[in-house]
């Protein structure tokens, strides 16, 4: 890597970081009760009678290392809504910086590669998009980090069967794939894009001796895959009734009509990037593409491009990510378009536009060089970088203002709850507290689901802390206990 590469570079990192840091205590508002229940796992975990589990089989079963993560935030930070989030801003930082080096691997062979890379690590570091998730506490942004550096160190393998360090470079691609597993359910439609880049590399490749390295390669990857994954594997062996999730719930197969919700899905899915982005306040500005437009004109480009050229390795690997990442997506019939769900696709989504960046500005270089005209170079260079600044600005309003500050974001992370949490914080310990549930949801150890964000703020999820704080969660049906003295509070 140059000097200059490895400069602007360590700026897309501060940029990336600011995005994900900036009032993270602040914003997202309020803990959304999927949060809070990874919160109150950790927090149960922490307890002295408490164990860290590979799977939380509570709120329709979640892998466990992200909740573990989060266990060490709290401890460090404190039972806050932002310490859990901050787990999501680190994976989200860190995945940035896996494009790049994965893009650069992807195009080594091409002598704008570390452009491509740089540019598209750059559009995912400004992207609403990725951005949001990277400061929400859901453990789907571990996804793209493990995928991303898991395939970075496979093909950095492949690519350099001579170099002594070809078992370290699987060693290393396996051992993050494999934590892949323990991080979203999407995330186990991947194997089949593992498949078709061991394919790739075999078929192209007729040389006994360089198939003979590129196996010992993949089955280095694959045993440390497996070894990694192992204990999930076998847990699931035990328990399968927690391997599929929601997932059997919100299938498109329990449709009555299958290959029309399919249909509209696909064409959901395909244009949420462009015209009509996710709805819910939570993932998205309601409705609003995916993509700022400017980057989803060079998204296009770049599929197009790729598509040219098709057959080329690196181009046939970007576009099997982006259709097996979009298989979890299309076969659900829930929230359709999904952003969270689809939170997979984004590596390969701003490859493209990084590829399609780099084609209109080499494009208009070359047109500038034509007549070697010095005034038109610098106009050139002016606006590529009023672009990018732009992008920046586009970004911060829109998460900070646009989304920010809107009301309906307050209410989709149920900051009502956080506030009745902090009120039964505020209250004398010696003062018996109900909060009367009626809200509905799942039901979790018997109380519905809601409740989580309330108990993670007053740290009561367990019926030790709650008789040790006095504060107890009771049905409408079960209020006859409260005593005229007692404070009591409705959870609607």
């Amino acid at each position: 890597m140059s000097k200059k590469s490895a400069f602007l570079l360590f700026i897309i990192i501060i940029i990336a970081s600011f995005f994900r840091l900036y009032n993270i205590t602040e914003l997202p508002p309020g803990l959304y009760p999927d949060e809070a229940m990874n919160g109150n796992n950790a927090l149960e975990a922490l307890s002295p009678s408490g164990q860290f589990k590979l799977f939380y089989p509570e709120n329709n079963g979640r892998e466990g290392l992200f909740i573990n993560i989060q266990t060490l935030a709290i401890k460090l930070l404190g039972n806050e809504p932002w310490a859990l989030r901050s787990v999501s801003s680190i994976f989200g930082i860190l995945t940035i910086l896996g494009i790049y080096f994965l893009t650069k691997e992807l195009f080594k062979k091409n002598s704008h590669g570390d452009a491509i890379a740089l540019l598209s690590s750059f559009f995912i570091a400004t992207s609403f998009w990725h951005i949001n998730f990277s400061r929400i506490g859901f453990r789907a942004i571990m996804a793209p980090f493990f995928l991303t550096w898991a395939i970075y160190f496979l093909l950095k393998s492949f690519n350099n069967l001579e170099k002594r360090n070809l078992l370290f470079l699987s060693l290393a691609g396996g051992i993050f794939y494999g934590l892949g597993f323990y991080s979203y359910i999407a995330y186990r439609a991947t194997p089949l894009l593992i498949l078709i880049i061991i394919a790739l590399y075999w078929l192209q490749n007729k040389d006994k001796q360089i198939r003979r390295k590129i196996f010992i390669s993949a089955s280095c990857f694959l045993i440390f895959t497996f070894i990694v994954a192992a204990p999930l594997g076998i847990y699931f062996l035990k328990n399968p009734q927690d391997f599929f999730g929601r997932t059997a719930q919100i299938s498109i197969f329990n449709s009555q009509t299958p290959l029309k919700d399919l249909g509209s899905n696909v064409l959901k899915t395909a244009t949420m990037f462009n015209f009509k982005g996710d709805l819910n306040w939570r993932h998205n500005i309601a409705g609003a593409p995916l993509l700022f437009w400017p980057v989803g004109i060079l998204f296009l480009i770049g599929i197009v491009l790729s598509a040219r050229k098709f057959f080329k390795k690196n181009n046939i690997i970007i576009f099997s990510w982006l259709a097996v990442a979009a298989l979890p997506v299309i076969i659900s019939n829930e929230g359709m378009p999904h952003a969270l769900r689809a939170i997979l696709m984004a590596p390969a989504v701003f490859i493209f536009a990084g590829i399609g960046g780099i084609y209109v500005y080499q494009t208009l270089k070359n047109f500038t060089d034509c007549d070697n005209n010095k005034i038109k170079k610098a106009l050139l260079n002016y606006s590529i970088i009023i672009f990018l600044i732009i992008l920046i600005f586009d970004s911060y309003i829109s998460y900070f203002y646009k989304w920010g500050k809107n009301p309906e974001v307050a209410g989709s992370f149920n900051q009502n709850y956080v506030n009745i949490g902090r009120q039964l914080n505020s209250l004398p310990k010696e003062l018996k507290k109900y909060v009367i549930i009626e809200a509905g949801g799942i039901l979790v150890r018997g109380i519905p689901m809601p409740t989580q964000t309330i108990m993670f703020i007053t740290d009561t999820f367990t019926s030790e802390k709650q008789k040790e704080k006095n504060i107890y969660y009771i049905l409408p049906s079960e209020t006859n206990i409260i005593s005229e003295n007692d404070y009591k509070i409705i959870l609607k």
